[in-house]
């Protein structure tokens, strides 16, 4: 290893990839390496990948160029989801010197001895079903937000999901353990803690505690001014979590539920553990209990088997529920999952119509959803970066708020009165008075 060198972190996919590159980044911070951007030509180049779409190849393949463009001498090391998956695939990319799977992503150091190019990529990927430490850890270099790490893996084993093979078996630190890592967060000047995970509500499932005793610790142990509970599943988001959630200060009222397919037959098809009637439910639970929250939902398009008539019970049901926003995914194969048994396969055009028409949908339900909050006042915490001199940040009820960048400071939360919806997804806001002070 070269004490004062320099490392660059490249990350792709989701919050709990960019909370590990954090954790990573920190160790090599530790051993005497200085964080500089992919583009400042680094001597070690870390790609954490996503194996979720069927770009994960080729994003992959193009951050290895862009390395290489910067400083044809960096050493590349590719962690993440598609590292373990494809691990082969990856040690062929020219210019690619090591792949470290789920487990042996952590050691990274162990392997930064030398920074010499490789003829040939050296691969350390051991089995899935090894994998069973859970390593903490927050994102950093954003002081507004951090994603703090609370749970890996997954149990379930959807038809149409990698992530189990990716990231093997679910499991969590202790609360206690927990705890320590949000006030660490905290004393890094975050003003806003986002639980992350791949699946949260799982979270203490092997140590006999429960996500709902570790977000009542959290609001009574850490002081950071708001927390966000990132995706959770619909049977897992009991009533006592919405209920504690709503007489909270500090938990937003916002919510990311995954639902996948409005269609009961899809959703068995798919494997997943709820029906209509139960997601249904938690919304309306929702709704009774702050009938202003944010509710964010997830679907996926194209689904082997998604007849005509199937997609238009997901349509006709997102369109009857009082929700937020969609995020809306194209079913893409992923390898070894079992959809891949499934007959009745949706031609790729036809998945990306159904896609568009329900990105339309999600365009109705967010304005209507910020016309909640016109001409009202809310707190807005104000992030670091502007665009074309407006300063951006978010409401409790995740309303996207902009500003003139000089009439607010960055990490602060203002009182905002928000007064014109934009065509590009935000509301036009004049601040009111400051609620609290800058960090």
């Amino acid at each position: 290893m070269t004490p004062g060198g320099t490392a660059a972190f490249h990350t792709l996919g989701c919050k709990l990839n960019f909370s590990e590159s954090s954790t990573l980044a920190k160790q090599l911070l530790d051993a005497g390496f200085a964080r500089v951007s992919i583009d400042d030509a680094p001597d070690v180049v870390v790609i954490n990948t996503c194996s979720v779409t069927e770009q994960a190849d080729a994003k992959c393949r193009h951050a290895v160029r862009r390395a290489l463009a910067s400083n044809p001498e960096a050493f590349v090391a590719v962690i993440g989801c598609y590292a373990q998956l494809k691990p082969q695939e990856i040690a062929n990319i020219e210019g690619v010197d090591l792949v470290l799977g789920a487990e042996e992503k952590f050691n990274l150091l162990d392997h930064l001895d030398s920074l010499h190019k490789r003829e040939v990529g050296s691969i350390e990927v051991g089995p899935i079903k090894e994998v069973r430490k859970f390593v903490p850890g927050f994102s950093s270099g954003d002081r507004t937000r951090t994603f703090l790490k609370v749970q890996d893996g997954c149990d379930y084993f959807c038809a149409f999901c990698t992530i189990p093979l990716a990231r093997g078996r679910s499991r969590s630190a202790s609360i206690e353990d927990t705890l320590l890592q949000a006030q660490r967060a905290a004393e890094s000047g975050a003003q806003e803690i986002v639980l992350t995970g791949v699946n949260i509500g799982d979270f203490g499932k092997a140590n006999g505690s429960s996500f709902l005793e570790l977000i009542q610790a959290l609001d009574a142990h850490v002081p950071v001014p708001r927390f966000r509970i990132s995706s959770i599943e619909p049977n897992l988001l009991t009533n006592e979590i919405i209920d504690f959630v709503s007489q909270s200060q500090r938990f937003q009222p916002h919510f990311h539920i995954p639902l996948q397919s409005g269609s009961d037959p899809m959703l068995q098809s798919m494997r997943r553990r709820y029906r209509t009637a139960e997601y249904a439910q938690r919304i309306e639970r929702i709704r009774e209990r702050m009938p202003l929250a944010s509710i964010g939902v997830d679907v996926i398009t194209g689904f082997h088997g998604e007849t005509e008539e199937y997609f238009k019970q997901t349509q006709d049901f997102l369109m009857g529920l009082p929700i937020s926003y969609l995020h809306v995914f194209t079913y893409s194969e992923r390898a070894k999952t079992t959809a891949l048994r499934l007959d009745n396969v949706v031609p790729v055009a036809l998945r990306k119509e159904r896609t568009r028409q329900l990105r339309m949908l999600s365009l109705k339900k967010q304005r209507a959803h910020y016309e909640l909050f016109i001409d009202c006042n809310r707190p807005v915490l104000f992030e670091e970066s502007t665009e074309e001199g407006l300063r951006f940040g978010f409401t409790p009820e995740y309303v996207r708020v902009a500003i003139d960048s000089k009439a607010v400071r960055a990490n602060t939360i203002q009182s905002i009165q928000l007064t014109d919806i934009k065509a590009a997804g935000y509301v036009l806001g004049q601040q009111v008075h400051a609620v609290s002070p800058s960090t």
